[in-house]
């Protein structure tokens, strides 16, 4: 229960701080450190994070950082891209579906990492709607698919394509992957079933997570958060990597 509730923690916090990553981190915890089945880990990871994102997001929403229009579309296209992706889970190698995401958070999380600090902190010259659907759309499967909230692609989706601050970017991230999450799970929800206590576990500790991350992010500059935001995603993907080539020889 402790081991439960220090992870809860952590991916809470993950997810109020950086908009992203609770999700990656929850399924890998639930598989290896609790000893869940994969396709209830999947499910799990649903429930727990999209319960996390939508108390984060209204933290944010409450600091001005949340931008609902920018949501709601994104959002939208996610939430029936997630649902009916859902079902193509067992359709493919779960190790090569991670790998060729893995490389894709590498892409990301360099180009974030390079990009430089300036006042507007991202070019923005594709605002238009059809690159927001598109944008939810593409995560939108990749959550339903693979039971992640996709925080780590929306962020740099928000930020480069949309044109949002990296603050904005968080908080609006956070209410995306709440709804993806929810679709996701609705997807999934005829194929398993859910440890109750579990669940409940690791959503409450999310909460206090979720609610510290919040604050700290209030405090660290854009610049530093876009950074340590491309740490993260390279970190995850070199994980990722290692942990799935090797399950391929």
């Amino acid at each position: 229960m402790v081991l439960q509730f220090a992870l809860g923690v952590a991916i809470g916090f993950s997810l109020g701080l950086l908009g992203g990553g609770g999700s990656i981190l929850t399924v890998p915890a639930l598989v290896y450190l609790v000893g869940q089945p994969p396709n209830s880990a999947i499910a799990a990871s649903l429930v727990i994070v999209g319960a996390n994102s939508a108390t984060g997001a209204m933290f944010h929403h409450r600091q001005g950082t949340l931008n609902w229009r920018v949501a709601a579309i994104f959002g939208g296209a996610g939430m029936v891209a997630a649902y009916l992706s859902a079902g193509l889970t067992a359709s493919f190698s779960p190790a090569v579906i991670l790998i060729l995401f893995a490389l894709l958070m590498l892409i990301i999380g360099i180009a974030l990492l390079r990009k430089k600090e300036n006042k507007e902190n991202f070019i923005t010259k594709s605002k238009s709607i059809s690159h927001i659907i598109g944008g939810g759309i593409i995560v939108g499967t990749l959550t339903g698919l693979l039971g992640v909230g996709g925080g780590f692609l929306i962020v740099p989706a928000l930020t480069m394509l949309v044109g949002l601050p990296m603050h904005t970017a968080v908080g609006t991230s956070l209410a995306i992957i709440a709804a993806n999450s929810l679709a996701g799970f609705l997807g999934h929800l005829k194929m398993i079933s859910l440890d109750p206590t579990l669940t409940l576990t690791f959503v409450f500790a999310g909460l206090i997570g979720s609610f510290a991350g919040v604050k700290l992010s209030s405090r660290i500059s854009s610049y530093s958060l876009q950074r340590i935001f491309a740490a993260f995603v390279i970190a995850l993907a070199l994980f990722i990597l290692y942990d799935n080539v090797t399950k391929l020889f």
